[in-house]
């Protein structure tokens, strides 16, 4: 009797960060490969559920609920022919093609699942970017960072506390916060930590916004270095009305439990600090499998997004250092980048499992955007805008634009229909909960 024609293993490609990069690739593959059984797509990420990162500083702020904005792994992972595997990655071993990661724990510590390790045939690193410390004594001891969902929600726990014993100290106590780094997650925290406490304030906590003594921190002479000058002045006198002190040119040397010791000899006073200065990838990320890195420890990729060392190892997103042709700087640590970069190898990597060669990957800046809380909103348009390249915008139009972004992420990742759920879910909880985290 004949023997059944053995198929072929299916390929495994194995993307490793559900950011926005990371998540959206494994959406557009598992709807294309995996759905007609032609590659095995595993998604792995240390947390549970995705959060889009432009958002962590609400989450921080206490102007977003996490729980009605999540994206849970698994169910969405069902629903897209995909599979999760919660995991960190800390190691690589190219030569047997496989990732090795860390024992999972809880926030207590406590070790869920011990040291494991996922093969792959084709891998995608996205694991995203954090600030940089850049050494300076006592940053990670006494500052705050938002790189994740659950810094962000450390902070807004800290900032609530601190906001309790303000109210209930003697006289007129201040709340002191600075922010170190004005780049558009400080300006834009910077802003919502404003919005929240006046949203607070007519919840019983009346002239509380009035107590909130905020510095925004900044080593480079103006703010939003990567946006246009027009964006980023107009983005300084938004904050220097709401009550902001803006320092530039001002670089921090020390931190200690009470303030920040600046180079000029200057000390601000804070409580509560939030350090969102530069960008560096993980730390493991470093010479990670031997593959070439930046001094930021960011993959150096190839135009295809391929790392320099291996045709079987891409980088996309914050952790990837590309500088295109006829630049000088590697393209920015937006979300903006990491999605066009997932679209790319979204169709890139079928031609590589069909021996194909690969196309190169070009980015088209579509404008840029930053959102000062409730209050206001600028942007410059981008090249292929229907206003025309570089216009700029403020105002209603602005923040529509800026919401539009989001929109535009829940639409790739669930499709038209489920999207619009979500936007009428929006509207009526807008319209029956209170909108800053009061408890």
């Amino acid at each position: 009797m004949a023997q059944p024609p053995v198929r072929p293993p299916r390929p495994r490609i194995v993307i490793v960060g559900g950011g926005a990069g990371g998540v959206h690739l494994a959406t557009r593959l598992g709807g294309s490969l995996g759905r007609r059984g032609r590659a095995e797509i595993l998604l792995i990420d240390r947390d549970s559920t995705h959060i889009w990162k432009p958002r962590l500083h609400e989450v921080a702020a206490g102007t977003l609920d996490t729980g009605q904005e999540e994206l849970g792994f698994v169910v969405h992972a069902h629903r897209h022919t995909f599979r999760f595997l919660p995991g960190e990655m800390q190691g690589l071993d190219r030569e047997a093609k496989r990732v090795r990661l860390a024992p999972l724990r809880d926030r207590n510590g406590t070790e869920v699942l011990p040291p494991r390790a996922a093969e792959y045939d084709v891998l995608v690193l996205a694991v995203g970017s954090r600030a940089n410390d850049f050494g300076i004594p006592g940053v990670r001891e006494h500052c705050h960072f938002i790189d994740s969902r659950n810094q962000a929600e450390d902070f807004n726990t800290a900032l609530r506390n601190e906001t309790i014993r303000c109210l209930a100290a003697p006289g007129d106590a201040t709340l002191d916060i600075a922010v170190v780094g004005a780049g558009a997650t400080g300006v834009e925290l910077s802003a919502e930590i404003s919005t929240a406490l006046d949203l607070a304030s007519g919840y019983g906590f009346p002239g509380l916004r009035d107590r909130l003594r905020l510095t925004l921190i900044e080593t480079a002479p103006r703010i939003l270095g990567a946006l246009p000058e027009r964006v980023a002045e107009a983005s300084r006198q938004e904050l220097a009305r709401q009550g902001v002190t803006v320092l530039t040119g001002a670089e921090v040397i020390s931190v200690d439990a009470a303030a920040l010791h600046l180079k000029d000899g200057r000390t601000i006073p804070a409580k509560l600090k939030v350090w969102a200065a530069g960008v560096a990838a993980p730390a493991f990320l470093r010479e990670v499998g031997g593959l070439e890195s930046a001094r930021s420890g960011q993959l150096v990729v190839r135009p295809t997004l391929q790392t320099t060392r291996d045709d079987h190892v891409f980088a996309i997103g914050d952790c990837a250092w590309l500088v295109p042709p006829g630049q000088e700087r590697p393209l920015g640590a937006t979300a903006q980048v990491a999605q066009q970069q997932a679209r790319h190898l979204a169709r890139a990597i079928p031609a590589l499992l069909e021996g194909k060669p690969l196309p190169e990957f070009t980015y088209h800046h579509q404008g840029a955007l930053v959102a000062l809380g409730h209050y206001n909103a600028f942007g410059s348009l981008g090249r292929h805008g229907l206003l025309g390249g570089g216009t700029f915008i403020q105002g209603r139009l602005a923040q529509i634009s800026y919401d539009s972004l989001y929109r535009r992420h829940q639409l790739a990742l669930h499709g038209f229909w489920r999207s619009l759920l979500f936007w009428a879910s929006d509207l009526l909880r807008r319209a029956s909960t209170p909108p800053v985290r009061l408890e």
